[in-house]
């Protein structure tokens, strides 16, 4: 199963690149922003991710629900979305 989960924008390393590095329970890695360069993200932001690109800007509060809604899932489903996480990259 491939979900969009939230993650947290911890920094944008060029600006000039659409490229953030994001982090999911302690889990870094780079994602593309391409579908979000009008929305000026920032450290802080939360995005939706997506196969390796930040499909849409989200708020705290909703990124809270989603993350815990996806560990309720249960089976496994939140652990096996982290480790393909963790496991992927875009450069």
């Amino acid at each position: 199963m491939c979900l969009g989960v939230p993650a947290e924008i911890v920094a944008i390393p060029d600006p000039a690149v659409p490229r953030a590095r994001v982090a999911i329970s302690g889990v870094e890695r780079t994602v593309a922003t391409d579908l979000l360069v009008d929305e000026h993200l920032a450290p802080g932001d939360w995005v939706l991710v997506h196969v390796g690109f930040a499909l849409s800007l989200i708020d705290a509060d909703e990124a809270a629900v989603t993350l815990e809604q996806i560990k309720r899932l249960g089976g496994g489903t939140f652990e096996t979305e982290l480790k393909s996480f963790e496991s992927s990259a875009i450069d």
